[in-house]
């Protein structure tokens, strides 16, 4: 299979795109708001070569939770963001990766750049 030419990023301590090899990634099943047992899931996909997570944020409980799951774990957190930019700048402070965000999701463009602006400050790939 031929790969599309792209630039390489960085999720975390992992090269991803561009001459990188292609890395195996999942995302939880858990309510990212109960923190053990996304922690033990994860751990759990580590374990199976997993090399990036990316994680559910409905509301802000869960954003808040990133920052401890962040701690319980090796491989780089993504978060998975729809709706509220507000989740997204806490995802952010929480410490996270990378962000899955679906700007067609947040309609207001002054809300996309304040995450882009957030993202672009911490150096998190969007």
């Amino acid at each position: 299979m031929k790969r599309r030419v792209c630039k390489t990023i960085r999720i975390g301590d992992v090269a991803v795109g561009g001459d990188a090899p292609v890395i195996v990634q999942s995302m939880t099943k858990t309510d990212t708001r109960d923190v053990a047992a996304t922690i033990r899931q994860i751990r759990e996909l580590e374990e199976c070569g997993c090399e990036i997570i990316r994680s559910a944020v409905p509301d802000m409980q869960a954003a808040e939770a990133l920052s401890e799951i962040k701690k319980g774990i090796r491989i780089p957190l993504i978060a998975d963001i729809h709706f509220d930019y507000r989740l997204a700048l806490q995802a952010i402070a929480s410490g996270v990766d990378g962000l899955r965000l679906n700007p067609g999701n947040i309609s207001e463009p002054d809300k996309v750049a304040a995450v882009v602006k957030a993202a672009k400050e911490r150096e998190i790939p969007i």
